[in-house]
């Protein structure tokens, strides 16, 4: 079969490429997802997510390799399998990064991408809860909805202790001022997760243009000739299927998937394809390398007044809280655990905020064991969690076979530079601070972990090293950039080298942006299905 446009993933990016690249009519498009059909209640309540964290039903559930700066440890790595992707099993927290984000990737040789060039794309995305403004749009597929004036009485207290230290207060964290403390956005609407399936793919499959395929495994990319993409080979249902592709195919399967399909069809460094005998179609030495993502770490609080816990804890009350959800989509359930937070700077050098936080009214452990469930600990809590805004550490992501099936070798290189064990530090010290408050005092009755042992900068970094994990954001496995040594696609997300074939998602990340990256992944989605469609037929 035959299409205008073959798109590889049906995540965050995927899903709105489905959508702009379909609107006009012009063009027909195939969308082929590995995953299934996002049809879980669990998917659809924001609060469900902790159901999606261990299930593989929807989570591909990866591991890295053991981590030689983390005690070796292998850091779970969750990765969406299903219409929606990642997008669809995450905490919906709608970050953009800051402007000098942006800037950096334009400086860094990839003209138009810097923030004046963004945000019309942002802005293009999203219809806001407060409606259009200059840094806002009223009109766009995915929802944001504010958690303000609707959170847990004790996110008070946590922007009462930062006012306390003389922290500036940040209304909206993608408005005017991205500094200082407050309360995160979510990508909801009227109590459920928009996510870019629900707004985008959904309305797009009534299309007579598009087809979507889902438990479809792309095994590789098909070219005509040593240059050109002409398809894909997927894997259904245990039968073998070419797609044929009259424009572009483009890979939108992620920062671990997208960099997988290229090694397995040619295309990366061929001392690693030579070790799979694998075909080398184009040696492109970065395909995998500079994989980034954020290192966080939880200091845990057991408080005098009630929090989530005590809301979370027993049967009756996860009853009651359910109850309230399904009948006024509302309530604990209806937002994301991560509730305030904001952006820092770990000390008076730094010239723009450094490190990010988050305060839960809830305190849980993640399970060990992925035969367990995330649930309160049993006494009124909360946690305090941080992570350095833009690490420097870069790893990789490259195939273990050449087989389709078979996960890739993720290993994201944790705290391996200076900078990065500073900042560690730094965040650490941070929390420590605010905790030192009046406001969060009065509310605290003792630090349960790491405990008043930690105290000296060794002690800190070592309780980090210990038990930091992963906050999910990889990115920059198949970097954008000038030079085809050192990056994968170019400015307009065509691989270098080859015809007929874009990178679309958060691969193409030239460097990790500050907070969550599902809002720039998407913004990356809008603005490259605009360079897509200016392509002269």
């Amino acid at each position: 079969m035959t299409f205008d446009y073959i798109i590889v993933g049906a995540g965050s990016a995927g899903c709105i490429l489905a959508d702009r690249l379909s609107k006009s009519g012009t063009y027909s498009v195939l969308v082929l997802e590995a995953g299934g059909k996002d049809n879980s209640p669990w998917i659809k309540m924001p609060g469900g997510f902790v159901k999606l964290y261990y299930n593989p039903q929807y989570n591909y559930m990866y591991y890295s390799e053991p981590q030689p700066h983390l005690g070796g440890r292998k850091l779970y790595a969750p990765r969406g399998k299903v219409l929606g992707g990642s997008g669809a099993i995450n905490a919906m927290i709608y970050v953009r990064g800051q402007a000098h984000d942006f800037d950096d990737w334009a400086a860094d040789g990839n003209d138009g991408w810097a923030w004046c060039d963004v945000l019309p794309y942002f802005r293009q995305l999203e219809t806001h809860s407060e409606g259009d403004s200059e840094y806002h749009g009223g009109h766009g597929p995915i929802h944001i909805s504010s958690m303000r004036g609707e959170t847990h009485p004790i996110c008070d207290t946590f922007l009462a202790a930062c006012e306390e230290l003389g922290y500036p207060r940040s209304q909206d964290f993608n408005g005017a001022q991205f500094e200082g403390a407050g309360i995160y956005d979510l990508s909801t609407r009227n109590g459920q997760r928009s996510s870019s399936a629900v707004a985008c793919l959904h309305p797009a499959m009534k299309r007579k243009n598009v087809q979507v395929e889902t438990d479809a495994l792309v095994e590789r990319v098909l070219f005509d000739t040593e240059t050109r993409a002409m398809g894909v080979r997927v894997k259904q249902n245990g039968r073998q299927q070419d797609f044929h592709a009259k424009r572009e195919v483009v890979l939108a399967a992620g920062a671990v998937g997208t960099p997988q399909i290229l090694q397995l069809s040619g295309v990366g460094d061929k001392l690693l394809l030579d070790q799979y005998d694998i075909p080398v179609i184009h040696h492109l030495p970065s395909v995998g390398a500079h994989l980034q993502d954020h290192l966080c770490v939880s200091y845990y609080y057991r408080a005098n007044v009630p929090t989530l816990n005590d809301e979370l804890r027993s049967k009756f009350s996860q009853m009651k809280v359910g109850l309230q959800y399904y009948l006024t989509r509302s309530g604990p359930l209806a937002m994301s655990v991560n509730q305030s937070g904001g952006f820092f700077r770990g000390d008076s050098v730094q010239v723009h905020p450094n490190l990010q936080l988050y305060f839960n009214p809830l305190s849980y452990q993640i399970p060990k064991s992925n035969k367990a469930t995330i649930k309160p600990e049993p006494y009124p809590g909360f946690l305090l969690c941080f992570n350095p805004c833009r690490p420097t550490s870069r790893g990789t992501v490259r195939i273990a076979s050449n087989r389709a099936e078979d996960a890739p070798v993720i290993d994201p290189n944790y705290l391996s530079t200076d900078k990065d064990i500073v900042e560690a530090i730094q965040g650490s010290r941070l929390i420590r601070r605010i905790m030192s408050t009046k406001a969060l005092g009065n509310i605290t009755v003792e630090e349960m972990l790491p405990g008043p042992k930690v105290q000296d900068d060794q002690a800190m970094l070592s309780y980090f090293r210990e038990n930091c994990g992963s906050i999910y954001h990889l990115c920059g496995s198949a970097a954008m950039g000038s030079h085809p040594a050192t990056s994968v696609v170019d400015k307009h997300l065509k691989v270098h080298g080859l015809r007929g074939l874009r990178i679309v998602d958060a691969s193409i990340f030239p460097n990790v942006t500050s907070g969550n990256i599902n809002a720039a992944t998407m913004m990356v989605a809008e603005k490259g299905a605009a360079l897509i469609l200016q392509e002269k037929a």
